[in-house]
This record gives structure tokens, sequence and C-alpha cells, in this order.
């Protein structure tokens, strides 16, 4: 199969792989009875299995109101992918995948978005959905009764964190396939946006209720650790813990787990990094050097816009 000589990310060099609902202190609930799904082949296949879209090689005309794409299965787990992690890095996704094209197939479609970074020293691309490609996900996507939903986003909410954040996906993927070899099952992932989400709602819920509330959180330590508790997080000196990125799985007896898993930057202090360890994360270490121009550990180049522009054509 002939690759696209048009789109070449960092000249597709291949780097290595890397709340919803609440859940008790170790994750274990659920029935061992329940009928167990295949485990996903693919990472990404995980993260597309609500999605009601394309599973083969044959493109199919799928639509969203009133415009319609054609699409197949190495391009709905990109979009996936890219969705559920909100940033990517475009050299992760083309350097597993066979279709060389998919990102800019998805692009020309106005599904997906490209921009210019520096990461870990080199020149590359960072992949976000557009609307258009949230919509089209959100439209497609079917839940069983009680399951919860793998969340989509779009657009970069905080383009100076995407050094780190680009790097979530590479470490999911390493944690994924070593879960898969040992046959367990991936249910979906679930990023620190939604877990500080659900506790700022949770801090506030009195205040709701409240129509003279100071609108401060009242909530009582002993409240806060049992939140806490029934959502499988610790609290370390007072203060929850968050990971990066959790993620929700099932041991092939049914018994339902997680694993949390935190990117630590150059910025974290010792005090951050054993915080994040008692709470039980798996660290990684960041290898992304600072974007625009600066310098980082990592040796970080300046910022020549012209090479990224030849990605972009």
């Amino acid at each position: 199969m002939s690759r696209d000589r048009d789109y070449h990310p960092e000249r597709e060099q291949a780097r290595p792989s890397g709340t919803g609902g609440e859940m008790p202190r170790g994750g274990r609930s659920g029935s061992k009875t329940r009928p167990r799904e295949v485990p996903a082949a693919d990472v990404r296949d995980v993260l597309a299995r609500q999605l009601d879209l394309p599973r083969s090689e044959h493109r199919i005309d799928v639509s969203v109101g009133d415009r319609s794409y054609r699409l197949r299965q190495s391009e709905v787990r990109a979009l996936a992918a890219i969705g559920a992690f909100r940033v990517v890095d475009a050299t992760d996704l083309q350097s597993e995948s066979p279709r060389y094209g998919d990102l800019k197939q998805l692009r020309q479609a106005n599904l997906i978005e490209f921009t210019p970074k520096v990461l870990d020293g080199h020149r590359t691309t960072v992949v976000t959905l557009t609307r258009e490609g949230e919509a089209l996900l959100e439209r497609h996507q079917r839940t069983n009764d009680g399951e919860p939903r793998q969340a989509f986003y779009s657009g970069l909410v905080k383009p100076r964190e995407v050094a780190h954040d680009a790097q979530l996906y590479r470490e999911y993927a390493t944690a994924a396939e070593r879960l898969h070899a040992s046959g367990a099952r991936v249910q979906r992932i679930v990023l620190d946006y939604e877990l500080k989400r659900e506790y700022q709602r949770f801090l506030q819920a009195n205040n709701h209720e409240q129509h003279r509330s100071s609108g401060r959180p009242d909530r009582s330590p002993a409240e806060i650790r049992g939140w806490a508790d029934a959502h499988g997080l610790s609290v370390v000196e007072g203060r929850v813990q968050f990971p990066d990125v959790r993620i929700e799985y099932e041991h092939p007896d049914g018994r339902r787990d997680h694993q949390d898993i935190e990117v630590a930057t150059e910025h974290y202090s010792g005090r951050q990094i054993a915080a994040k360890q008692a709470a039980g994360f798996q660290m990684h270490g960041s290898r992304a050097g600072r974007m625009g121009g600066a310098s980082g550990r990592g040796g970080a180049s300046p910022f020549d816009p012209h090479p990224a522009q030849e990605l972009l054509r």
C-alpha cells in the first residue's frame, strides 16, 4: 500500500508507544457472570467501541445533519483517539496506522485541525478535533443502559500545556497494550478534566441550593475524603489527587478496576511528585521540551515555521 507523499509529520519518525461514573477504591465492582467482549486488537478500537461508525476499510457514507462524510475504520480510530485525548502528536498516530493518508483525508473533510509545535526538541504537528469532528462522534455514539460514555473534546483549551498533554495518548497506548496482553479489557479513558469537573460540582452542590450562599465550598474533610473514596482517588495532605488520565478496565474474571497515569514535567516540585506517588499513580517523566523557540532540557531547537508549513500543505 502506497504512502501519502504530501503529509509526513516529523518525516513519520516512529516514537515509542507510550469521569464520570463513581468507582469504589480499588475500582472493583461488577458481575463475574456478565458476558465479556473480545479485547480489541488496536488500542484505539477501545476508544471507538461506542461509535456506530464504519468498521471496515471500505469507505462508507456517514451523515451529520446536512453534512456527509466518507469514512473507513482506520479514520474512525484516529478520530476517536484524537477526541478522547483532546490533543495527540500526529507522529504517534501515523506510526501506528497502515493508512498514512488518514490524517490528511480527515483534515480535508474539516474533521481535524493541525497545529505545528516543537515537542521533545523535534518539529512535529499536533492534532485536535474540530467542532464538526466532535459533533460527528457524539451524533453516532451509542451506549448500553447505565454504561458511562466516552467523552470527546475538540480544540486546544490550554495551548501552554500541549507539550504535556500530547504525551498522554502515548502513555495510554503502552499501558493499554499491557492490559490487553494480560487478558484485561479496557472500557474507556477518563481525563483529569472530567474528574475535576465532577469534584467541583460536589464542592458547590450546597451553594446551588442556598440563594444567600457565600459561594465558597463548605464541605468537611470527612465529606471530601468520602467523595474521593467513592471515586477511587486519594487525599494526600488534605488535597484530592487527580491523575492525568485514568484507564478503566475489566479483569478476565469480570472485576472492574482502573489504572491512573501521571506525566510529570520539569516544573513539578518534589512535593508534588511525592503526593502523586503516594496516591498510587503510575508516574512517567515528560520528554517534551519547551515550545515556541525556547530550549528545554530536551534541547529543543528554535522554532522554524517553514518546515511546519510544509507539513500542512
